[in-house]
C-alpha cells in the first residue's frame, strides 16, 4: 500500500468503482434544501437532486465539508498513511480548499498537501487520477504536488453550455429583462473557469452554434491524432452526451473519450440541461 493517501471532494464526480479500484478517498460537499442537508454522492443522487430542484421555488444552497469531518478523516487515514494529497474544487467557488488547509494543520500524525485545482468536475478528476497513479507507484506527496503543478501550467480547458436561462434567473445571475431577451434570441451562454471562478466566455445563439463554437476551440488546441483525454459532462442530457462523445471519438482517433455528469453542487450553479467538454493533452 502506498504511504500517500489521495483525497478528492465529491465534485470531481469520479464513479465509486473507479475510486475503489484506484484507492481514492472521497469527502462529500453538501447541498441544502430549506433546512435539510444532504451529502453529495452519498445521501443524494443526481436524478433525485434535479427532481427536487424542479419542485422547489428556490434553488438549494451548497456548503463545503465541515472542518471536523476533514479532521476525522485525516485522523483515520493517519493510521495507515504518512502523507495525504487532497485535490479540491476551485477555491473561488467553495471554501473546501481553505477548510482542508485548516484541518491539515490540526492533525499531527499525517502531512496533508492540499491542491487547489482552480476548476471542478472532470477537469478536477484529471488531477485526482494522476495523483492516484503516482501514489500507487510509490511517489511521495511533494513529488505528486510538483507533478500536479506541472499539469496546471499547461492549462486544462473546460467549457460549459447552459441550456436553461430560467435557472440562471432563479439563481440571481440574470435579471428579468436579461431573461426575456435571452429566451427571445435563444441565447445559450458558454461559461468557463477564469481566475478560479465560473464566468461567461461567450453568448451564442442556439445550442447547435454553441456546441460548434466549443468544437472550434478544441480544434485550435488539439490535432486529430493527438493523445488526449476528453470528458463530456452533462446534467440529465445523457443522450446528447453520448452523441457528442461518439462524434469526438470519430474525430480525435487517439483520444480517450468518456462521459461524466454535473452532480448536485455544480448542478446548482449550472442547471439541468447543461453540457460541458473538457480535455487534456498527454
Amino acid at each position: 500500500m502506498s504511504k500517500v493517501a489521495v483525497i478528492t471532494d465529491s465534485t470531481s464526480y469520479i464513479p465509486e468503482h473507479i475510486r475503489s479500484e484506484k484507492n481514492i478517498v472521497m469527502i462529500p460537499l453538501n447541498v441544502i434544501f430549506d433546512n435539510e442537508t444532504y451529502k453529495e454522492e452519498a445521501e443524494i443522487k443526481v436524478d433525485d437532486f434535479y427532481e427536487m430542484v424542479s419542485r422547489e421555488e428556490k434553488l438549494p444552497k451548497t456548503s463545503q465539508p465541515a472542518i471536523g469531518e476533514l479532521v476525522e478523516l485525516l485522523e483515520e487515514l493517519s493510521k495507515n498513511y504518512d502523507e495525504a494529497v487532497m485535490i479540491t474544487l476551485s477555491s473561488g467557488i467553495s471554501g473546501t480548499y481553505q477548510s482542508a488547509v485548516a484541518a491539515g494543520e490540526m492533525v499531527e500524525d499525517i502531512t496533508l498537501h492540499v491542491f487547489d485545482s482552480e476548476i471542478s468536475c472532470s477537469s478536477q478528476a484529471f488531477y485526482v487520477l494522476k495523483a492516484a497513479e503516482l501514489a500507487n507507484k510509490g511517489s511521495n506527496g511533494y513529488d505528486i504536488m510538483n507533478e500536479l503543478l506541472q499539469m496546471k501550467s499547461n492549462v486544462i480547458p473546460a467549457y460549459f453550455l447552459v441550456d436553461d436561462l430560467n435557472h440562471l434567473h432563479r439563481g440571481g445571475r440574470l435579471n428579468t429583462a436579461q431573461l426575456f431577451v435571452g429566451n427571445l434570441l435563444q441565447i445559450k451562454p458558454i461559461l468557463h473557469f477564469e481566475n478560479k471562478m465560473i464566468v461567461p466566455f461567450e453568448k451564442v445563439r442556439t445550442k447547435k452554434k454553441a456546441l460548434k463554437r466549443i468544437f472550434d476551440l478544441m480544434d485550435e488546441d488539439l490535432k486529430t491524432d493527438d493523445q488526449a483525454t476528453i470528458s463530456v459532462i452533462h446534467a440529465k442530457r445523457e443522450d446528447d452526451a453520448v452523441e457528442i462523445a461518439e462524434e469526438l471519438r470519430g474525430k480525435f482517433v487517439n483520444a480517450d473519450v468518456s462521459i461524466s455528469y454535473f452532480g448536485p453542487v455544480i448542478g446548482t450553479h449550472l442547471g439541468e440541461g447543461s453540457l460541458g467538454i473538457t480535455w487534456i493533452k498527454e
